[in-house]
């Protein structure tokens, strides 16, 4: 039987499986280039998790492709992720479709939270 529950637990086993791909990544990231055998641990560790799931690497580098740009202090750092998740076997050709979804997060970051009175919505008398 499936149903709408099917497909959402779906969708939240995916979103909690990026969180953690995301998690692993960018605690092994540095903002120096990495070693060879700092990688061989990140990307171990990576396909352990992400258990055969490119679509879910690729939605994560290109959200950090994305959201982190050259001049932000986080830039070096959120590359190496970037990486690691490619080189975890990230599907290529799906990385540059979650790019612009990166850039839309990091516009929503730079604009003030939603309780700040300037963006309120003024309540008609």
């Amino acid at each position: 039987m499936t149903g709408v529950s099917e497909g959402r637990s779906s969708s939240d086993a995916d979103r909690l499986l990026i969180a953690r791909i995301s998690g692993i990544a960018q605690r092994h990231a540095r903002w120096r280039e990495l070693t060879d055998a700092e990688i061989a641990v990140a990307v171990a560790e990576l396909r352990a998790v992400a258990g055969g799931r490119p679509d879910l690497l690729a939605e994560e580098a290109g959200i950090l492709i994305g959201f982190y740009q050259d001049d932000d202090l986080q830039g070096p750092k959120a590359r190496n992720a970037a990486r690691l998740c490619r080189e975890a076997g990230a599907d290529e050709a799906l990385i540059p479709q979650w790019i612009p979804e990166g850039k839309r997060r990091a516009e929503l970051r730079r604009k003030p939270p939603f309780s700040d009175p300037a963006r309120r919505t003024p309540r008609p008398q």
